[in-house]
């Protein structure tokens, strides 16, 4: 089993507006919503992958109802851990006038979590992680989380026998490298914020991470690049991911999807380079969704074979 952890999941609703700007009014015609936050997203695309997954993470008021209701209705397992307060809205608004969709996002803050919210949390994932391969953290920390919150957990994951994996950003990301995840993945925004650069990451830059995560003691650390592929750094080897090309429909979740392909990967054994290519399948096959963590199983299988992974000197 794979276990995916959303400490701030959320609601996500999604509207298609045709020539969006500040100060406008919109109608949509077409509008959805999803039980969302980064771990949901890679809950869902394992699911999608046919692979055994449960969900879980705080969920609070109607709109944590709804979310587990939700993952009833498409048969995906949670275990959330219950909060006072609402799960948090999360609006995603995008607007496929232009030649390249273009996504606004509006987060909500979340919930706050309690010292015996925190407690019954780590209890659960020592819990989960005694019948889990791996555990996948996802996303932000709601308030009242400690700031080494995640590198807790990815301790408590590894001490009952599952493979943890960290895709976090800013200082929830930098202090749960302390505790040497098996992976890590930030994308191209998250690592220009964790290196505080003013431009876009060059090569030197993205190299420069890759070793840092090395000494921290990080198996498999990969940095995403959009279309233009990722970066993968695992066990003294450096790995190029072209990906394939894809008309884009909406590329929000694609990153969820990588993690989730290379979890899925992970808990079926497979070699770095099978891992990278489902993983670059998926995410690509994320991206012909209009949905956010949506895949087609067969899209993702017919793009592996597009998937090119090579040497870096």
């Amino acid at each position: 089993m794979i276990t995916t952890v959303t400490l701030n999941a959320s609601v996500d609703k999604r509207y298609a507006i045709r020539g969006f700007a500040a100060g406008g009014v919109f109608r949509s015609a077409n509008a959805s919503s999803t039980p969302g936050g980064k771990g949901l997203n890679v809950a869902r695309v394992i699911h999608a992958l046919g692979r055994r997954v449960t969900a879980t993470g705080f969920a609070g008021g109607a709109n944590g109802a709804w979310i587990e209701e939700r993952l009833d209705a498409i048969g995906l397992a949670h275990a959330f851990v219950p909060v006072d307060g609402e799960s948090r809205i999360c609006l995603n608004i995008v607007d496929d006038s232009g030649p390249v969709p273009i996504s606004t996002e509006i987060l909500e803050e979340g919930p706050d979590v309690s010292d015996d919210d925190w407690r019954r949390m780590e209890r659960r994932i020592a819990e989960l992680a005694a019948s889990s391969a791996v555990i996948v953290f996802s996303g932000s920390l709601p308030k009242g989380v400690p700031p080494d919150g995640y590198a807790r957990l990815v301790r408590i994951a590894r001490e009952h026998g599952a493979v943890p994996y960290l895709d976090a950003s800013g200082a929830a990301l930098r202090e749960g490298l302390a505790a040497a995840p098996a992976l890590v993945k930030p994308n191209a925004d998250e690592l220009k914020a964790l290196l505080g650069l003013d431009r876009e990451p060059a090569p030197a830059d993205i190299a420069r991470f890759l070793d840092e995560a090395e000494r921290a003691g990080v198996r498999t650390a990969v940095v995403t690049l959009g279309a233009a592929g990722a970066v993968c750094a695992h066990e003294g080897r450096r790995l190029r991911v072209a990906a394939p090309r894809v008309r884009a429909v909406n590329a929000v979740g694609s990153g969820d999807a990588f993690v989730a392909g290379m979890a899925a990967a992970e808990a079926d054994g497979l070699p770095i380079e099978e891992r990278l290519a489902l993983a670059a399948a998926a995410a690509a096959a994320n991206a012909l969704s209009p949905g956010t963590g949506e895949v087609r199983r067969e899209d993702v299988e017919r793009l592996i074979a597009e998937v090119r992974i090579e040497p870096l000197a």
